[in-house]
């Protein structure tokens, strides 16, 4: 039986891993903006799932799954347990709900954050 002092700490546990994770999609949104591309959409969600960050950078579509663990090591670990049908379901969503032409160019990056928030980019790293 889970007490209430168990399932407080519980809740206050995931409102921090959520706030940390916010946290990490604002620093790598920063990053990329700074490379010059433009934050189409943060945290969208679709039938399929979820994508962290979307940017535009023509001629091409950026998708990006944001990782953040204490180590980039630990990050990448977590990444590899990411159910890839999900992300790669809600790139094809995207793609069909915002009539993305064919010839665009899309790549999906990891952005991989550690407790220091240091960032490493893996550009297509599900290929």
């Amino acid at each position: 039986m889970v007490t209430s002092g168990q399932q407080g700490r519980r809740q206050r546990q995931g409102a921090m891993a959520d706030a940390g994770g916010r946290a990490a999609e604002h620093q790598v949104a920063r990053l990329y903006e700074a490379q010059g591309h433009r934050l189409v959409a943060a945290r969208w969600r679709g039938q399929g799932g979820e994508i962290d960050l979307i940017f535009d950078a023509p001629p091409a579509l950026i998708f990006v799954e944001v990782k953040r663990a204490r180590t980039h090591d630990l990050a990448l670990h977590r990444l590899a347990e990411h159910p890839r049908h999900r992300l790669f379901s809600a790139v094809a969503e995207y793609h069909a709900l915002q009539a993305v032409p064919q010839e665009c160019i899309c790549r999906i990056d990891a952005a991989l954050v550690d407790g220091t928030g240091r960032i490493k980019i893996l550009e297509n790293a599900f290929v």
